[in-house]
């Protein structure tokens, strides 16, 4: 079997469930090609391979804009003779609420109409790059129950056990608004700045996936109007030296650490944030980890 991963992963969250997703898969003897958006060569084609999978962290209740433009680009299937080709999705979130369900409807239905069957979707709860910074025992806890989780997942999907969530009361709609996000970041972005403590390394130059930042005559960091909010700048600055303008109270600076935390974790203001989801996310993985039988899926 041949599967082909196309994702887009801001500060790597998406990227690190995506290697999961290899691993599982080539564990159970499938080849697997990646493709990271943006692409920067002419991008494989989907007709070579069995099945799909599209990999993205939500913003704003939905997929990222560029993961969209992709889906439209992918070569649309005669389903009257050949069929739909399968497709599953798997994305990544700060917390895990229902409203997260209806980030993939824009997608499933793109999707559809190029041909493309999307009969298994994931989420998976990962650190904040955005509103907060999580605790480190809360990432360790976030990362050790998706190198578990997506074994399972990957399981349901060769075993052709369709998994799909509930489209949350009104959240087509919700996320038809929350679209504005698309557009509100481009103005957005144009209030981020270089602070004094700018060394002009030009790391969030070359990072950045919109190609929106760039340096002036004088040396300068700007930023130009086509920003998408991914934080990757933000998070990647070796001196956190990027004001993020009338976000700035929710910047989240520097890297995760991914590895077990050597000391207990202190109380923080954020313990009780989306607890119910949190728990809920949690039995719900549990469940699904301890229903997994790594000896029965085999392809």
């Amino acid at each position: 079997m041949k599967i082909l991963l196309i994702y887009f992963s801001g500060t790597g969250n998406t990227k690190r469930v995506t290697d999961l997703y290899k691993t599982a898969f080539e564990a159970n003897s499938a080849e697997v090609d990646v493709a990271e958006i943006p692409l920067d060569t002419q991008p494989p084609n989907a007709d070579d391979y069995d099945m799909i999978g599209l990999g993205y962290p939500i913003h704003g209740f939905n997929a990222p804009k560029l993961l969209l433009d992709v889906c439209k680009k992918l070569p649309k299937r005669n389903v009257k003779t050949d069929g739909y080709k399968k497709a599953f999705i798997f994305k990544s979130s700060g917390e895990p609420v229902r409203m997260s369900d209806a980030s993939s409807l824009k997608m499933r239905k793109i999707l559809k109409r190029r041909g493309y069957a999307v009969n298994n979707e994931y989420q998976y709860v990962m650190p904040y790059n955005i509103i907060f910074r999580h605790t480190d025992a809360e990432v360790y806890k976030m990362w050790t129950t998706a190198q578990k989780l997506v074994p399972a997942d990957v399981a349901e999907i060769l075993q052709d056990k369709p998994r799909l969530p509930k489209k949350p009361f009104l959240g087509g709609f919700v996320a038809w608004i929350l679209r504005c996000e698309y557009w509100g970041a481009h103005i957005i972005g144009k209030t981020f700045k270089a602070k004094k403590d700018c060394v002009k390394c030009g790391k969030c130059v070359k990072l950045c996936p919109m190609g929106n930042i760039h340096t002036n005559k004088k040396g300068k960091i700007k930023f130009g109007g086509k920003c998408m909010i991914c934080m990757r700048c933000v998070q990647a600055c070796p001196k956190a030296a990027i004001n993020m303008g009338i976000m700035n109270s929710w910047k989240v600076t520097g890297a995760y650490s991914f590895d077990q935390p050597t000391q207990p974790p202190a109380p923080t203001k954020h313990d009780k944030y989306c607890k119910k989801a949190y728990d809920r996310y949690y039995a719900d993985a549990q469940k699904r980890i301890d229903d997994y039988d790594p000896n029965n899926h085999k392809m």
